[in-house]
């Protein structure tokens, strides 16, 4: 019996999205702008960085033509004369309503977002005083700081101290449809800080808000502070069933690793394993690739992409974070059995050349590949569920609503 890996690139996209323009990003491209920056000789701030983006095992998957279909042009550096790539390869546009996790996420496994999330106004203070009352008074808080959107990062920066001293949590958002609550792990406690985000999770439902969450973090007046991987993120319930319970539900197992389970709201997995980090979620993922049953859906969300590089608009940490999975994949595929699905993938973009901190609405890239499986160019899909509705029916589970097969 067949096995599946999903492994996915948070924020890994390969250029605008037949929409872009209505969310303000025309001519966002993740890999097409890192790939110039780095070909340009662009360095960080050690300069460190020199020579083209080098991504050998994902260009031979098939990963520039599939960025070519996206945009119509290879990324710099890759070359247009490759072997053929041994893997399906091709992109995805979104149909969902927001460029966010959840929805990303929820589309992949076959429940697009039709909906409209809620969120906070940019300014500050951005949340309603009703609410940041009624979070007071039920959780018997002294008080907030923060109330705005920022950099979580920075913001951790700007009020650690004061929040060390006075017990007051720290509330913000971003973009997304988000309420983000960071304390200190010691000072705070880790267990308060997630009865409070269960708190606020019941309060902001009615808002539609996507999801609430819990960034505790470390240190003091002589250590920087930084966040710690106990986070966690409280997010509402699909609105229907999605391939995670598809496979639960024939009796096989459904792993996810990392915030995979936290993003479905543990609607579906049968194990929840977590870990801080790309070295350690790739070692979670390589234990279920050497032991993993038969039959069983392995699912990691690589979230660094993201949350260290995109966000923060750090292109040469973006490319050399790549780099370094391009590595480690080398690592993977050897190990993989005769039969085994792997795809690769991601859930928008968040092109770090871009303005803001914002995700951007992209394609992303589908490269499915495994020993014995076939190869070929699956083209550009007009919706991410496509994805979902391909393992649900390589794995033998029942179709999903949303998606047409691709194997």
């Amino acid at each position: 019996m067949a096995r599946a890996f999903i492994l996915l690139l948070d924020s890994f996209g390969i250029g605008g999205a037949p929409d872009a323009r209505n969310f303000g990003d025309e001519g966002a491209d993740t890999l097409g702008h890192i790939a110039k920056e780095c070909a340009a000789g662009r360095a960080d701030k050690a300069g460190v960085r020199s020579g083209p983006l080098a991504l050998p095992i994902m260009e031979s998957l098939g990963l520039g033509l599939a960025a070519q279909t996206s945009t119509g042009l290879l990324p710099e550096g890759f070359s247009s004369t490759i072997s053929p790539p041994n893997s399906l390869y091709g992109c995805a546009s979104e149909t969902s309503n927001g460029k966010d996790t959840p929805s990303g996420h929820w589309e992949i496994a076959g429940v697009p977002v039709t909906f409209d999330w809620g969120y906070f106004p940019n300014k500050r203070p951005c949340f309603d005083q009703d609410l940041i009352t009624d979070i007071i008074t039920r959780a018997k808080l002294p008080g907030i700081l923060g109330n705005c959107h920022a950099s979580g990062t920075e913001i951790i920066e700007e009020f650690g101290a004061e929040h060390m001293v006075s017990g007051k949590p720290i509330l913000y958002t971003s973009a997304d449809s988000v309420l983000q609550v960071a304390a200190h792990e010691e000072s705070f406690g880790l267990d308060r800080l997630m009865e409070l985000c269960l708190t606020i999770r019941d309060l902001v439902d009615d808002l539609n808000i996507g999801r609430v969450i819990a960034r505790p973090f470390i240190g003091n007046d002589s250590k920087p502070f930084v966040r710690t991987g106990n986070r966690r993120d409280f997010s509402v319930l699909p609105p229907a069933p999605t391939l995670l319970n598809h496979v639960r539900d024939a009796g096989r197992e459904m792993i996810a690793i990392g915030k995979v389970g936290d993003i479905y709201a543990h609607q579906g997995p049968t194990q929840v394993i977590k870990a801080s980090g790309h070295d350690q979620l790739f070692e979670k993922t390589m234990i279920q690739v050497r032991s993993a049953p038969e039959g069983s859906l392995t699912f990691t969300n690589f979230v660094d992409f993201d949350s260290l590089y995109g966000h923060r608009r750090d292109v040469i940490g973006y490319a050399a974070a790549l780099e370094d999975f391009d590595h480690k994949l080398a690592v993977l595929m050897p190990e993989l059995k005769s039969g085994d699905l792997v795809v690769l993938t991601a859930d928008h973009g968040c092109d770090p050349t871009w303005a803001g901190s914002d995700h951007t609405r992209e394609n992303i890239p589908v490269l499915a590949f495994g020993p014995g499986l076939p190869t070929g160019n699956i083209g550009r899909r007009s919706t991410f569920a496509d994805i979902g509705q391909s393992v649900a029916s390589f794995l033998g589970v029942p179709p999903l609503t949303a998606g047409q097969s691709f194997i």
